[in-house]
């Protein structure tokens, strides 16, 4: 992709505004994106545990992070008992193909 099929898209985290370079049609999932690492932040400074914007976004993405491994995980999870469904419906169904 060209630079030049890209839009400079505001964003504002934390109060802070932030101009990203974006695809114009992937503009909408872009600000949806930033609304919610907006409020995931937001969430963290008004616990009052933590300060500063630096150690806020570091919080941030810990928190994301962990939530996106466990969710590998379940999906792996979830996959592997798809596969030992389909196994066991194919078990069945052979005998009955072959008659």
């Amino acid at each position: 992709m060209q630079a030049s099929d890209n839009d400079k898209v505001a964003i504002k985290i934390l109060g802070k505004d932030f101009l990203i370079n974006c695809p114009h049609e992937a503009q909408p999932e872009l600000m949806e994106t930033a609304k919610q690492l907006d409020q995931r932040m937001q969430a963290i400074k008004t616990g009052g545990k933590v300060f500063g914007l630096d150690r806020i976004a570091i919080m941030t993405a810990l928190n994301l992070t962990h939530e996106l491994i466990n969710s590998q995980q379940e999906l792996a999870e979830l996959k592997q008992q798809q596969q030992q469904l389909n196994d066991r419906v194919n078990s069945v169904l052979r005998p009955l193909n072959n008659e």
